[in-house]
């Protein structure tokens, strides 16, 4: 039997109850996936390095940093590599 672990694309932290992501511009772009989250998400840029954010039917808009955007849950969407790191901070919330 075989056990597939999938790693993430990015190192993670926890701070007062928010989410903190790093995404390295080192990451293979494979790795960077259409997905979807469970919940709805306030994200918030606190470093862009030339990161876009995509959702679905939507063209590809560079992130700037103190952006904030809103995710729906069950969105499709995405980031694309920038040539720097990409650092945000995610909060779940019930909208």
């Amino acid at each position: 039997m075989v056990i597939m672990i999938e790693t993430l694309p990015f190192i993670q932290t926890k701070q007062e109850g928010k989410l903190i992501r790093k995404f390295s511009p080192s990451v293979d772009d494979h790795e960077l996936k259409w997905h979807q989250d469970e919940k709805d998400r306030i994200v918030t840029v606190i470093e862009s390095g030339g990161w876009s954010f995509q959702i679905d039917d939507n063209l590809p808009n560079k992130l700037q940093k103190k952006q904030k955007l809103h995710i729906p849950k069950f969105v499709w969407h995405r980031v694309i590599k920038g040539n720097e790191d990409l650092i945000v901070e995610i909060e779940e919330v019930d909208l």
